[in-house]
């Protein structure tokens, strides 16, 4: 079979499974699987039941019993390169439920969407690289290697127990390379990952009545500060190494992939309301783009450098950065998407395009686009010369 050949039978059994890719979609958005708690149990019967049905067979692993991970594995039996097709089964939070227009754990089909908590990110990505599996599986004489699927948990909280886990028990695991539903989205494929740094910053200030309050003083202005100082952090922009600039995208917009963004997602401060704050935090997330590394952040706009960010005056309550994570800059084996193998720049994520957050959604046209991308890419990697 040519491979126009086979692109066009692949274009017609993504069409021809539409319905039954939705109702995959349907079938996981129903089995609640947030993190924390990271209880990917039901999730996972859905996928290992929706591979066996397709005629692969799977085994569940876990460290900690209510946190399954799924892997699967299809060989061609002809030697080749190894690729790990990556998914992850946990979805963060849905928030404040009485906010969504639509029901959290129940499809919702409607104007080319498919809502649902977890649609976005990122269970209409496993849906898709379910389908793509199957679709790989029954061809597997078109192709040499081989390829093992790996639907894992506790990813939304960079735990220990998902991809983590199955490289210390399975090193084999480790492929050349690896096909991540993970990504930015944005109808375009993602060619780096962030790195993640999470940070908590605390500030102090002197004990006093409010009335005796001055500017600047408190620990609730000064985490203030701070906090204004991580938000301008917003928006600087790395660079793809030069060995990935040729796939850059040519559309002119700055690529949403090579932006810095700084979260603070929690502030607290004080106990009392008539009482000056002595002590505050804030929780912050940041997501560094290939070419911009904690160093740069930093002194860049003011916030210090790698290891302080001061939340008031010099000498007076610094604030401390708390590092909760590894160091963006370096490889994490701890993560299943980063694979590195003997064939370099081998690492791809795409995703339907998403809203994270209230009334959490997919494309489904970018569902079934998913499924096509996938498989076509897998074909590419396990057929070159």
């Amino acid at each position: 079979m040519t491979p126009q050949e086979l692109t066009a039978r692949l274009l017609e059994t993504v069409a021809a499974q539409r319905e039954d890719i939705v109702d995959l979609c349907a079938d996981l958005v129903a089995a609640p699987s947030v993190n924390p708690v990271g209880d990917t149990r039901q999730v996972a019967d859905v996928v290992t039941q929706a591979l066996r049905v397709r005629g692969i067979p799977i085994r569940q692993e876990h460290l900690v019993p209510t946190m399954p991970s799924v892997v699967a594995d299809i060989d061609s039996g002809r030697p080749g390169p190894h690729l790990v097709l990556n998914v992850h089964l946990d979805t963060v939070p849905p928030g404040e439920e009485s906010e969504w227009t639509r029901p959290v754990w129940e499809l919702t089909r409607t104007g080319g969407r498919l809502y649902g908590l977890g649609m976005g990110n990122m269970k209409g990505a496993v849906a898709a690289m379910i389908t793509a599996a199957a679709f790989l599986a029954d061809r597997r004489s078109t192709w040499s290697g081989r390829i093992s699927f790996a639907a894992v948990g506790d990813e939304v909280v960079f735990g220990e127990n998902g991809a983590a886990h199955l490289l210390r028990e399975h090193p084999d695991l480790l492929g050349d390379g690896l096909l991540c539903g993970e990504g930015p989205g944005f109808e375009r494929l993602a060619v780096g990952e962030k790195g993640v740094l999470w940070l908590e910053l605390s500030a102090e200030g002197p004990a006093g009545h409010s009335s005796a309050v001055l500017p600047g003083r408190s620990a609730a202005a000064r985490i203030a500060e701070a906090v204004t100082r991580t938000d301008a952090l917003n928006g600087l922009t790395g660079a793809l190494p030069p060995e990935l600039a040729s796939v850059a995208s040519r559309s002119g917009d700055t690529d949403p992939g090579l932006v810095l963004t700084a979260n603070v997602g929690t502030v607290t401060a004080g106990t009392f309301i008539g009482q000056i704050a002595t002590r505050a935090t804030a929780e912050v997330d940041l997501r560094l783009p290939p070419g911009i590394t904690t160093a740069r952040a930093g002194p860049r706009r003011g916030c210090g450098g790698r290891r302080r960010v001061p939340a008031g005056p010099p000498g007076e309550g610094l604030g401390r950065e708390l590092d909760r994570s590894r160091h963006p800059a370096r490889p994490r084996q701890r993560r299943q998407s980063r694979a590195p193998g003997r064939r370099a720049g081998a690492v791809l994520r795409a995703q339907p395009t998403w809203s994270a957050g209230i009334d959490d959604y997919a494309e489904e046209a970018e569902v079934l686009r998913c499924v096509s991308l996938y498989a076509l890419t897998a074909l590419t990697f396990l057929t070159a010369p």
